[in-house]
């Protein structure tokens, strides 16, 4: 095939390293897993039989673009209950993932700079470059969290938006409600679109989560049931912000992925009333096992939420360091595919507590040979 038929865009970014690991897992006879950033309990029960139920009710053919009237309806009635903002709109994406990209597609221009904070998950970059963008990666080491003055020196006029996460993968960094702030509040002060990624907001551990567009109400915020109910492979996300972008991103949605599937969406209907604080709890153990494990052999700032640790490596880089556990047959990832800094590798402990046991162990005996 010419090589010329592949569109120049491509260049710019590589597949996922994350996938590599992944295809790499397949491969190996009985891997100890802690690199799927996904979590390790099945759906419940109630949101499986919501979706078996609407598929043999027929529902079956899409759905309105910005999505199915009982889940829109639930949704915003929750929005408007928390924020209270006159102008923030919902609509339902396909996967949270489909929202970031409709996000950037319809906010930036060839050209234009969007602030990523370093270490970023690994979308945030390529997203932007495919839009004609610029990422400017404003260093969040060796905390993880924002340093205000840095992310004010970062912006210029060509600045656009920021994408913010938290909490945040890869470093699990969950942000205080004052770091909230002063993102919200310089990006209303610069008149720069602000687009908060909130997918793990349920697994917040030692504080509450609190999202940036309660100090800013023109903050574009992006969500999902895929972290929280285990439905990473539905993809079932939504979007709300300022009723002029949402129209615009559904516009997009209408060209690109035309709608979330719609048995999905009434599963989501159900989903909405599921209880998880047990997963949750769940979670917070396994972090605290996990750190306990890495304890005097590991430099971990103790991560606030979601479900990943992001380790200093004790010696060389975190690639040749990731290549050694690799050949014991523990899969985690190397650090410089979430930023510019290979020093760091990041754990998922969304595995069962043999598997985290086991690969504390193998941490171990690496960090001391």
């Amino acid at each position: 095939m010419p090589k010329s038929w592949i569109a120049d865009r491509m260049a710019r970014f590589d597949s996922s390293g994350i996938r590599k690991v992944f295809d790499l897992a397949s491969k190996l006879a009985n891997p100890v897993n802690l690199s799927i950033g996904q979590p390790d309990f099945d759906v419940p029960e109630a949101i499986k039989a919501a979706a078996f139920e609407a598929i043999r009710a027929g529902r079956n053919g899409y759905s309105p673009t910005q999505g199915i009237q009982p889940l829109l309806e639930k949704l915003q009635a929750r929005i408007d209950a928390r924020y209270r903002h006159a102008d923030r709109r919902a609509f339902v994406t396909s996967g949270t993932s489909g929202g970031l990209v409709l996000a950037t597609m319809a906010l930036v221009n060839p050209g234009d700079e969007v602030i990523v904070f370093d270490p970023y998950f690994v979308m945030y970059p390529s997203l932007v470059e495919l839009a004609g963008g610029r990422a400017v990666l404003v260093d969040t080491y060796p905390t993880f969290h924002v340093d205000a003055d840095r992310l004010r020196a970062a912006i210029t006029p060509r600045t656009k938006a920021i994408i913010f996460g938290s909490p945040a993968n890869p470093t699990g960094a969950a942000a205080t409600a004052d770091e909230v702030r002063a993102v919200a509040e310089i990006a209303a002060a610069h008149n720069v679109a602000l687009i908060s990624d909130e997918i793990y907001h349920e697994f917040c551990y030692d504080e509450p989560f609190v999202s940036p567009a309660t100090f800013n109400p023109k903050a574009l915020v992006l969500d999902g049931f895929s972290k929280t109910y285990g439905m990473t492979g539905w993809r079932l996300g939504f979007a709300h912000g300022p009723a002029e972008i949402i129209q615009e991103m559904i516009k997009l949605q209408q060209y690109t992925f035309v709608c979330a599937p719609q048995p999905v969406q009434w599963a989501g209907v159900a989903a909405l009333d599921v209880d998880v604080s047990g997963h949750i709890a769940d979670y917070r153990r396994k972090r605290d096992r996990l750190l306990a494990g890495l304890a005097g052999d590991y430099e971990v700032v103790r991560p606030g939420g979601a479900f990943y640790a992001f380790p200093r490596v004790p010696r060389g880089t975190a690639s040749e360091f990731v290549e050694r556990a690799i050949a014991r047959q523990l899969l985690v990832i190397p650090g410089k595919i979430f930023s510019r800094q290979d020093t760091h590798f990041r754990i998922s402990y969304a595995a069962d507590d043999a598997t985290i046991d086991r690969g504390i162990e193998i941490l171990r005996e690496l960090a001391r040979q």
